[in-house]
C-alpha cells in the first residue's frame, strides 16, 4: 500500500484553476520529487495534503484514509503521521523561543510534561548533527543550515511517517544544502521515512528522490524514475518543459551550458503528454 496516494486532485483560486487533475503515489520508504517552476502549482499540492488549501475535486489518501476535507481535531490528528519543513528557516522560528521550546513543541501540544521533553529533544538535536547546548539558545544565533537541521528535528519529533518538504534546501548555498539532503537520506534510512519533496531543482531531486513528477501549469506533464526523467539521453525525458528545466541546472563544460541555454529558450509543447504511473 503507497503511504500517499493523490487521485484526481483539482484546486481552485478564485481566479484561476492552480491544479487540474494531478495524481501522484508516495510508497513506504521513498522519496517523490514534485518539480516545477513558480506558479506550477507544486505548493499548492502540498499545502492541499496539509489541509491548507480546499480541494475542489479528486481524493488524497494518507495509508489507505481519506484525509481530502478533514477538518479542525480529525485534521490534527494526522500530525503524528504527516509534517512538513518549509523553504525559510529564518522564519520557521519565534525569535522569543528557546531552541528546545521549538522542537518540543509538537509534543508540548500533546500534553508532554517538560521533564519528559528534555531528553527527547536532546536526542533528536544529537541526530541532526547539533550539540545539546542549541537547546538553551536562541534562532538568531544559528546559520540557515543550522535552522533547517533544528526544523528538520522539529517536524520528526512526532514521529511522522511522511515529510513534506516544500523547498527545503533552496534558501541555502550549495555546500550547506548537500549536507541537509544527506541528513535526510541518513534519517529515511534509519527510519523508513517518506519525502514529498517540492522543489524547483532538478538537480536537488537527482540527489535525493527515487521518482519525479514534473508539473507545469498545474498539470503533471511527465513522471517516472528519476534516472529515466533526469537522464542525459537526448530523448529521455519525452516532454519539452522536463528538457528545459534540465537545461536549466548548471554545469561546468561551457558548450553544454550554452547547448542547454539554447535548448531554454526554445517553447515548451502546451499540454501533457501520457506519463508513466
Amino acid at each position: 500500500m503507497n503511504l500517499l496516494e493523490i487521485a484526481g486532485l483539482g484546486v481552485r483560486y478564485r481566479d484561476h484553476q492552480a491544479l487540474t487533475g494531478v495524481s501522484l503515489a508516495v510508497p513506504p520508504n521513498t522519496t517523490v520529487g514534485l518539480v516545477g517552476e513558480s506558479g506550477s502549482g507544486k505548493t499548492t499540492l502540498g499545502r492541499a495534503v496539509l489541509g491548507l488549501v480546499p480541494v475542489a475535486e479528486g481524493v488524497i489518501r494518507l495509508a489507505g484514509r481519506d484525509i481530502t476535507h478533514l477538518r479542525g481535531r480529525a485534521r490534527r490528528g494526522l500530525s503524528g503521521q504527516v509534517q512538513v519543513v518549509f523553504q525559510n528557516p529564518y522564519l520557521s522560528f519565534n525569535p522569543s523561543r528557546t531552541i528546545g521550546q521549538a522542537v518540543a513543541e509538537p509534543l508540548t501540544l500533546a500534553g508532554l510534561r517538560p521533564a519528559q521533553l528534555r531528553g527527547r529533544v536532546d536526542a533528536m538535536l544529537d541526530r541532526v548533527g547539533l550539540d545539546r547546548s542549541a537547546a538553551d539558545r536562541y534562532p538568531s544565533r544559528f546559520s540557515g543550515g543550522q535552522l533547517q537541521r533544528i526544523a528538520i528535528a522539529r517536524a520528526l519529533m512526532p514521529g511522522p511517517r511522511l515529510l513534506i518538504c516544500d523547498e527545503a534546501v533552496s534558501a541555502l548555498d550549495l555546500s550547506v544544502q548537500a549536507h541537509v539532503l544527506n541528513l535526510l537520506a541518513d534519517l529515511q534510512a534509519e527510519q523508513g521515512l517518506s519525502y514529498l519533496f517540492i522543489t524547483h531543482d532538478l538537480a536537488v531531486v537527482r540527489h535525493i528522490a527515487d521518482r519525479v513528477v514534473v508539473l507545469r501549469r498545474g498539470e503533471v506533464v511527465e513522471a517516472g524514475p528519476v534516472e529515466q526523467v533526469c537522464s542525459t539521453d537526448p530523448d529521455v525525458p519525452r516532454h519539452p518543459y522536463t528538457r528545459a528545466l534540465l537545461a536549466a541546472a548548471p554545469v561546468p563544460d561551457p558548450a553544454e551550458q550554452a547547448r542547454r541555454r539554447a535548448l531554454r529558450a526554445a517553447p515548451a509543447q502546451e499540454g501533457p503528454v501520457p506519463c508513466e504511473s
